[in-house]
Order: C-alpha cells, then sequence, then structure tokens
C-alpha cells in the first residue's frame, strides 16, 4: 500500500494503518484517534484555517495525555509559579512544548484565548515561552493545561529568575543611553572641527555662536540622559559617603558644562561642550562592556529545577496520596516510580533498583540501590518501583542544597572587583581635592572667580579617567573579540584579567581530561564499538527471553543455550568465580556459565591533554584534578597526562570545600568541567570553565566557554588572558604617568580645558592603540 500523509500531523503512514473518514467529498486519512479527535475540535471551534498555515510542515501526533493534571491545582505548585495581582487574575510562565512554526503559535494562542476565563495569552516563538493570565473563579490551571495537551501539544512551568529580568532591564536601559551619547558625539565632533579651525585661523562671533548653540543643543540629553547613570551613582556614593569614579565623571562634565554655557551666554572664552559628550560616551560604552556580558545566570538554576517534581507520592496506612514536597516531613514513606526524579533524601525500605546519579557524580555507570540504601535528591530511578523513607525535608535535601549554595555563589563578587572600586574611589577623591584646592589656591592668588574656574575644570577635564576607564576595558575587548576567533569565549571582561593572576587549575576527569560516552549504556556501546572495529564480519543474532538486571547486567537465551553478560557481581550470582580486581570497568560474558569473553573499558586520554597540561604548569599554574571517579581510575588518567596531585569519589560540595580551602590559602582558582555535578565547583571559583559539550548549568554558571572542546584551548585561554592583562597593565602604567604629568601641568595654570580636553583625548587614542596590539599574540594550530 502507499504511504499518505496524516490529514492532521501530517507524517506519512502506510494508507492501511490509517484511519479513514470522509467529510462530504473529502476523504481524510488520521494516524490515529488523537490527530482524529484535534482534527475534529479544531473545527468546531472554528480554527481549521490552522491547516492553511501549517503548511507542510510535519507535527507529532496528538498524544491524549489526562494524568498528573491535578498537579497543577496543587497549594505548593501555585506557591512557586503563580503570581496573583491586586485584581486576583492569576498569572503564570509555561513552555509549550512540540511547536515547531508560527502556525502552532498561532493554534496555541487563538484556543486559550476562547477559553472562558482567559484574559491573556502570549508565545513567544523564539524560546516557546507562553504567558498565560487567567481569572480562577472562571477556570483552572489544569482546566487550561488540558486544553492544550487536547490539541497535541504539552505545558510545564517556567521558572523565571529575576536575575533575568533585571539584566535584561539594564541591557536595554544602558543601550537606549549610548545610542544617544553615540549620536550626539559623532554630530558634535562635525561641529566641533569647525569649531576648532576657526580658533586657530579666525571666526566670525556670529558663526561661532551658531555652532555653540548647536553643540549645547547635542551636548545636553548626552549629559542629562546617557549620563544620568553616573549622576545617580554620584548621588548615592555621596548619601554613603563615598566619592567614585561616577563622581568624577559627573563632576567633570557638569564643571565643563556649565562654565561652556556661560561662555556662550556671554560670548567670552571658550565652549567645551565636546568633551562635555566625550567623556560621557567613552566612560558610558566602557560601563557597557560589563553590562553587557552580565547575563551569565540566566536560566541557570532551571538546569537543576526545570524538570523536579514539585509533589511527591506518599503512602500512610497503605494509602497512597499526592503530596506537596513541602509537607513531606521526615519519616514519611514515598512511593518512587521508573523515570522519577528524586526531590527528597531517604533510606530504601522496600524495593530495589538501579539510578542514575550523574547529576551529582558525574559518571553516567547506574548505581544499584537496594533497602538500607541512601539515595539522593537529584538522581533518576531508572527501571523499578520502590519505597523509601524521607531522612530530611526537601529544605535540607541535597538538591535544594546545592541550588542554594550556587545562586549564593553566583551573586559574590570576585576579590579583583572590589579591589578596583576601592581603588577607584581614591583615585577620585584625589582628584576631586586637587581639583579644589587648585580652584581656591588661584581665587585668593588672582582674585579672579572665572580664571579659578577654568583651572580647576582643567584640572578635572585633563584628569577625567577616561585613559583609565578605557585601559581595562579596550584591552579586555580586544582580548575577548580575539578570543572568540580561536572559539574561547569569555562571559565578563575582569575575568580576562582574573584568569591572568589565577594560580591553580582544578580539572574534573570526566568530559575534561577523558572522552566519555554519554550514551544511557556506555559499556555496552563501548564493546559494540570495539567489535565492530575489530572483526570485518559480524553477523545479528535473535536471541529469546531477554532479561534486563537492574545494575548488573542481562541474560538471554540462544539455540538452547543460556547467555549471561555483566559485572562480577552478576556472574557470582550463578557460582561464576572471575577476578574484579582492575583500575578500569570490567564486562564478563558466559556461555552456559562458561566464560568465554572479559572485556576492560578504560577512559580515553584527549588529545594533547598531557602536553597541555605540561605547558600550562610551565607558567606556573598547579595543577589538581577533582573526580567523582574511583581513586584507582583517577590516579590512572592522572598519570598519564601528569597531574600528580588528585582528589577523588567527590560529591558536588566536596569540590566546592576544596575550592574554598585553596582560597583560603590564598590561590587563585581556574576550575574546568562539563557536568551539572561540576555546576557548585565552578560557581565557587575564581574563574569557571566549562566545555562546549558540557550540561546547560555548566556552561550557564561559567565564566568561559571553550566552543571547539579542544583541551589545548585551555592553555590559549591562559596565555590571552596573561597578555591581555599584561596590556591592562601598560595602559593604567601609561594613564598613571599621563596624569603624574598633565595634572600638575594643569594646576599651574598652564593648560586650559580645550588643551585639556585634547590631552584627554590624545591619551585615549594611545590606550586603544596599545590595546589593538593584543591581536598580534599568536596561537599554535590546534
Amino acid at each position: 500500500m502507499a504511504e499518505i500523509p496524516c490529514t492532521h500531523c501530517n507524517l506519512t503512514f502506510s494508507q492501511d494503518v490509517m484511519i479513514k473518514e470522509k467529510e462530504g467529498t473529502k476523504e481524510l486519512f488520521f494516524c490515529c484517534k488523537g490527530c482524529q479527535g484535534v482534527y475534529h475540535l479544531l473545527g468546531d471551534q472554528g480554527l481549521d484555517s490552522f491547516y492553511d498555515k501549517l503548511g507542510s510542515t510535519t507535527l507529532q501526533p496528538a498524544v491524549q495525555d489526562e494524568g498528573s493534571l491535578e498537579k497543577f491545582d496543587l497549594e505548593g505548585f501555585k506557591n512557586k509559579y503563580i503570581t496573583t495581582d491586586e485584581q486576583g487574575l492569576n498569572k503564570i510562565h509555561l513552555i509549550i512544548e512540540g511547536i515547531h512554526c508560527s502556525a502552532c503559535v498561532w493554534l496555541n494562542e487563538k484556543i486559550l484565548h476562547k477559553t472562558a476565563g482567559v484574559i491573556e495569552a502570549t508565545i513567544n516563538y523564539t524560546n516557546n515561552k507562553a504567558k498565560i493570565v487567567w481569572d480562577p473563579e472562571v477556570v483552572k490551571l489544569s482546566e487550561l493545561i488540558h486544553t492544550i495537551r487536547s490539541i497535541g501539544y504539552n505545558a510545564y512551568p517556567y521558572d523565571p529568575a529575576l536575575q533575568e529580568e533585571r539584566a535584561i532591564s539594564t541591557r536595554k536601559t544602558y543601550y537606549t543611553r549610548i545610542l544617544v551619547a553615540v549620536f550626539g558625539s559623532m554630530n558634535i565632533m562635525w561641529l566641533a572641527i569647525a569649531h576648532y579651525a576657526g580658533y586657530f585661523s579666525g571666526i566670525e562671533q556670529s558663526f561661532k555662536d551658531i555652532l555653540n548653540v548647536a553643540e549645547f543643543i547635542l551636548a545636553t540629553p548626552v549629559l542629562f540622559y546617557s549620563g544620568w547613570i553616573f549622576y545617580r551613582s554620584a548621588y548615592y556614593g555621596y548619601k554613603n559617603r563615598m566619592v567614585n569614579m561616577d563622581t568624577l565623571v559627573a563632576t567633570g562634565a557638569s564643571l565643563a558644562y556649565i562654565y561652556s554655557i556661560y561662555a556662550m551666554i556671554s560670548q567670552k572664552g571658550e565652549v567645551y561642550f565636546d568633551s562635555v559628550t566625550m567623556i560621557i560616551t567613552f566612560v558610558l560604552v566602557g560601563k557597557y562592556l560589563e553590562v553587557l556580558s552580565k547575563k551569565s545566570a540566566v536560566d541557570t538554576l532551571d538546569g537543576l529545577m526545570g524538570s523536579t517534581p514539585t509533589e511527591v507520592t506518599t503512602l500512610k496506612e497503605g494509602v497512597k496520596s499526592l503530596v506537596s514536597v513541602e509537607n513531606v516531613i521526615v519519616g514519611d514513606i514515598i512511593e518512587l516510580k521508573p523515570g522519577e526524579k528524586v526531590v527528597i533524601d531517604g533510606e530504601v525500605v522496600w524495593g530495589q533498583g538501579s539510578f542514575d546519579e550523574s547529576s551529582l557524580t558525574g559518571e553516567n555507570e547506574p548505581v544499584y540501590k537496594k533497602q538500607g540504601d541512601m539515595i539522593l535528591s537529584g538522581s533518576i530511578c531508572l527501571d523499578s518501583v520502590l519505597h523509601y523513607e524521607a531522612s530530611k525535608d526537601v529544605s535540607s535535601s541535597m538538591l535544594t542544597s546545592i541550588v542554594n549554595l550556587l545562586e549564593e555563589s553566583i551573586t559574590k563578587k570576585p576579590r579583583i572587583e572590589q579591589l578596583a572600586n576601592a581603588i577607584s574611589g581614591r583615585f577620585s577623591s584625589t582628584i576631586m581635592l586637587i581639583a579644589l584646592c587648585t580652584f581656591t589656591g588661584w581665587y585668593f592668588l588672582m582674585g579672579s572667580f572665572e580664571q579659578a574656574l577654568i583651572v580647576g575644570i582643567s584640572v578635572i577635564v585633563i584628569a577625567c579617567p577616561c585613559a583609565l576607564s578605557l585601559a581595562t576595558p579596550m584591552a579586555t575587548l580586544v582580548g575577548i573579540s580575539l578570543a572568540a576567533k580561536r572559539g574561547i569565549l569569555f562571559k565578563e571582561a575582569t575575568f580576562l584579567e582574573t584568569m591572568a593572576k589565577s594560580t591553580v587549575l582544578a580539572l574534573d576527569k570526566t568530559g575534561t581530561i577523558a572522552l566519555v560516552n554519554t550514551s544511557n549504556h556506555p559499556v555496552s556501546k563501548g564493546i559494540k564499538s570495539y567489535l565492530e572495529n575489530s572483526y570485518e564480519t559480524l553477523e545479528t543474532r535473535i536471541l529469546e527471553e531477554i532479561c534486563s538486571i537492574e545494575a548488573k547486567g542481562i541474560k538471554a537465551r540462544y539455540q538452547s543455550k543460556n547467555l549471561l553478560g555483566g559485572n562480577a557481581q552478576l556472574l557470582q550470582t550463578q557460582d561464576v568465580l572471575v577476578g574484579s580486581e582492575s583500575e578500569n570497568t570490567l564486562f564478563f560474558f558466559t556461555v552456559n556459565n562458561q566464560l568465554v569473553a572479559r572485556f576492560e573499558l578504560s577512559d580515553t586520554i584527549k588529545s594533547g591533554a598531557a602536553k597541555t597540561i605540561q605547558n600550562i604548569k610551565n607558567l606556573g599554574i598547579r595543577v589538581i584534578m577533582l573526580t567523582g571517579d574511583h581513586e584507582r581510575s583517577a590516579q590512572k588518567v592522572a598519570s598519564a597526562v601528569g597531574i600528580e596531585q588528585v582528589y577523588a569519589k567527590l560529591l558536588p560540595q566536596d569540590k566546592a570545600r576544596i575550592i574554598q580551602d585553596l582560597h583560603q590559602a590564598g590561590e587563585v582558582v581556574v576550575m574546568a568541567g562539563d557536568g551539572i555535578n561540576d555546576a557548585l565547583a565552578l560557581a565557587s571559583s575564581d574563574i569557571a570553565i566549562a566545555m562546549g559539550n558540557g550540561a546547560d548549568v555548566a556552561i550557564s554558571v561559567s565564566d568561559v566557554v571553550l566552543l571547539d572542546e579542544k583541551f589545548e584551548s585551555i592553555e590559549e585561554a591562559y596565555r590571552l588572558s596573561r597578555r591581555t592583562y599584561g596590556a591592562v597593565k601598560e595602559n593604567l602604567g601609561f594613564s598613571l604617568l599621563y596624569n603624574t604629568i598633565t595634572i600638575p601641568l594643569a594646576v599651574m595654570g598652564f593648560v586650559n580645558p580645550l588643551v585639556a580636553a585634547f590631552s584627554m583625548s590624545l591619551s585615549s587614542l594611545v590606550v586603544v592603540g596599545n590595546s589593538l596590539r593584543i591581536k598580534n599574540l599568536t596561537f599554535k594550530d590546534k
């Protein structure tokens, strides 16, 4: 029979398995009852134009899932995900699963808007995030979820982080202000060229007045709109009795602006509106470079908490109840089913099964749990139903503890940033004091307010930290751009500087130094790969009575022969004795209880790892290994790559504790990892490096991401950060020398605001030119 597409989902199937139906003269074909039901539902709702919008796009078949709707109406779910406004309306953000095109967005919005009680339903096509506002007196959230599922889609709650909203809002604010500043600066510089030309060659006062007014019009929004950030910061600095760099910027720009207005009105002296706009623009761009990369914590916790259950099934006197996780107390008996994530720590009291603890230990091999064994929140039950007794409440369980510690670590500022703020505060205070003393001295010595003001402004303008503020962002901007071309992403400019000062590199073994298989069955896939590469002729045999034995192996029959494959523990149950001592993973295969094959699987060291580690050590960096694997396997890999200091069998908290101990010893730590189990250690380190193939949470909390996943990129990141930091120090040294020479000249009255502004601009160009020299750094091909 010919294959034809389903009328609803467009997937093709053989005609003889399709559900046939006639609608007038039109013949319809459906692959399942779900698609048939959705088709008629859309027709009844007047939404059959959906198929015109859909075109040839294929959908997933409409699976009718009526289960687990009650959880959306639980009190714990409401407290966590739903907000209520002053009018009593509920709001939630959902992720709509199954959206493939704009037609899917249109359909979901239309079907929700047609639901009684829904006030607003909007869906962002780029991330499938839906915002739904509804009247809880008219419709329940579970009914809305049922409506979405009824048309072949699914929905689950999205937990928006407050940091995301704030970061986006801040970035938009800076972006708008920079646009105004750049527009004003570019236009005012064209006017300034004519102004400067007239200053040297002569210009009629009427033309000069026109230029002055034009510059005033352009400078005013730049100062008070784009520069509002500096005024606000200066105000809060004043309230806290602190003089910061923003105070210096606001003061210098304001005095230059006020004097320029005076010069424009009185037609005496020169205006410096161009200096005002350049001061604001340069420093604002420098600040924006930092803000631009601040969004590193967005959705960080979603990787850990996004799929965490909000309720569990408890057993009391033989009765099963669905209970919010917040209401579970120590001693409650919880039922766990295959595929469910553990959300509360506890001890197994009935049953046995395999657990995926890769999110905690980083290792893919399932762990067998039986009565009396502890299970940790964050692990996933793979294959059995079991009961366990809660040993902690949800707030003190491991998963919640990791999330809380991670959140706290992310909010901490690096020491280098705090030190820079302290230095800039002292610098700004010193300049303000020098300018004030200069103004006072000149006023009493010369008796001229105008002359004293001009000299005071010259001190502030010439010392205005354009070169100082550009010293770091310009160099780091060039460094970040060069790094990006090499597949190395620094999420924030200051991370280059911090990494250049690091003294310890901590490496995770799995996925960072050694290659691993991401399959759910790494052992079987590894053996399969070995056999395919080692033998040219392999034949597939059909086995009978196949049975998977939890966390041990598999058994089957073939032509009356009993086949058994698995670990030493499995073979011992069949009275087959084998040696199990090895630093690698062992897999045995028997036929009728006779051992016929023994496989030993080991980690594969990443290409170039040993040489790269030696090069990093030559830079004066101490390299250590932090891993959740057992001691012998870790030592084998460490010996192969030249790492002397190894910490094995570590949980996420253990890795973070070791990093904190290194911090207390005065070390600056760089951590490289790739899994969720590394997230806490990554967040605790001064610089966190994630491999591009790592877990989303590891990438999101990291400061540096290696897109090409090559180990050599870690060395390149070190070399580039040190070169960039060297340029930063050169820029700062030049800025210090510049201020040491020019400030005394300005104090003595040898520099007027015009020359001061020109000198300031020239110093900025020197800093920019020196920063561009970073591009001359050469790399070896990876």
